[in-house]
């Protein structure tokens, strides 16, 4: 193979890898959640079993009451829900404003340490009263609805978990629509996950597990809301599902600034997915390999193939196809450094490059924080 080809054969196959990432996969598992979905089924249960929410806190004071008030507002029997708060080493009055409300459905767990999220739902879990378990976050408001609606998947006795539907306000700037689109992209493909066969994970903001299928999760996890549902699906082979009628609203809009420690803590743990799991990638363990390459792990490589994509072009501009590629290549550049350098830039052509790239330079920076440890401790 001469040298031409060689990098003929790199800068085709890290396009086609960077495809399948972004955009073959989403339509392959639609396609396939169209003829073989097999939906779990769903049905208002006769008898409301009950329910514990769980939240994790570290200094919520001026959140956390209305938080609460909007879980026990659910349309569900009042008698038959509780909230179990764990404040985190909190330095605030979150847990006094808890126990000043004086509701018997509202428990506290006030943990004097910060000992991180994952360590929290450890001690929080295996004491919730309820069948059910639904998980959220402080800053998130569920709508009315949201609770019967995750509680009703396990009519199905397969199901061992369902992640409800993360509602995000429009971005306030040009990148954080590119992110916008990415999320949407996310959302259908865990919704085709679902009909097919499990998504690969939940939204910490909203899901719901079988109390009796929780295993403890080792306390710096930093993605427990892909590792609690995974152990579910590999450990006792029931089914993760997702519900887009279950909402939960998040007030803050998708802003680089704010999206960037979120999204940086976020890859690292999918790094640390890798390391910690490498045995969920074994078709002979669990048949969501295939899904947890594709949704995950491909994602995490993606910025490797951009490199290799670029690097093979700029050696095969002698070519006018190339040279007419590597233009392109350099104009999809330019117009994200131009979104990424004037955020006020909302105009797709801009946007949707600023956001690709933020999100591929954040997977960079998620292995280098996961490299040198910054995550260690598993505090959020």
């Amino acid at each position: 193979m001469s040298r031409a080809d060689s990098w003929e054969l790199l800068f085709w196959a890290s396009l086609a890898a960077l495809f399948y990432t972004f955009i073959g996969y989403a339509l392959c598992i639609g396609l396939l959640a169209k003829l073989a979905g097999r939906p779990p089924g769903k049905s208002a249960p006769a008898s409301p079993p009950f329910v514990s929410v769980v939240l994790v806190a570290f200094n919520e004071q001026d959140r956390i009451i209305p938080r609460i008030e909007n879980l026990l507002a659910a349309n569900y029997p009042a008698d038959r829900i509780e909230v179990l708060v764990v404040t985190d080493g909190s330095t605030d009055s979150t847990a006094a404003r808890l126990r000043a409300l004086a509701d018997p459905r509202v428990r506290v767990l006030a943990r004097e340490q910060r000992s991180g999220k994952s360590a929290c739902l450890n001690a929080a879990i295996p004491a919730a009263t309820g069948e059910i378990v639904v998980l959220c976050d402080a800053r998130q408001r569920f709508a009315p609805h949201t609770i019967p609606e995750l509680v009703a998947n396990f009519s199905d006795p397969g199901l061992g978990a369902v992640s409800g539907s993360l509602e995000i306000d429009p971005a306030a700037t040009g990148v954080g629509g590119g992110v916008d689109l990415y999320w949407k992209l996310e959302k259908f493909i865990r919704g085709c996950e679902g009909r097919f066969s499990s998504t690969i994970g939940a939204t910490g903001a909203v899901y719901a597990i079988r109390r009796e299928l929780f295993q403890p999760i080792p306390d710096d996890t930093l993605l427990d809301d892909v590792v609690i549902p995974m152990q579910i699906a590999v450990n006792h082979g029931r089914r993760i599902s997702f519900d887009p009628t279950a909402h939960a609203y998040d007030p803050q809009t998708t802003d680089p600034a704010k999206e960037k420690r979120r999204k940086l803590r976020t890859l690292a743990g999918n790094f640390q997915l890798l390391a910690h799991h490498p045995g969920w990638l074994l078709p002979w363990r669990t048949g969501l390999w295939w899904q947890l390459l594709s949704h995950k792990y491909s994602r995490i490589v993606a910025p490797v193939f951009m490199v290799t994509m670029f690097a093979a072009n700029v050696a095969l501009a002698d070519g006018p196809f190339y040279r007419a590629l590597l233009l392109a290549h350099c104009a999809f550049y330019a117009l994200a450094v131009a979104g990424l350098a004037l955020p006020g830039l909302r105009w797709k052509p801009f946007s949707v490059p600023a956001g690709f790239v933020f999100l591929n330079l954040m997977t960079v920076g998620g292995f280098v924080n996961w490299l040198r440890g910054a995550y260690r401790q598993g505090k959020w």
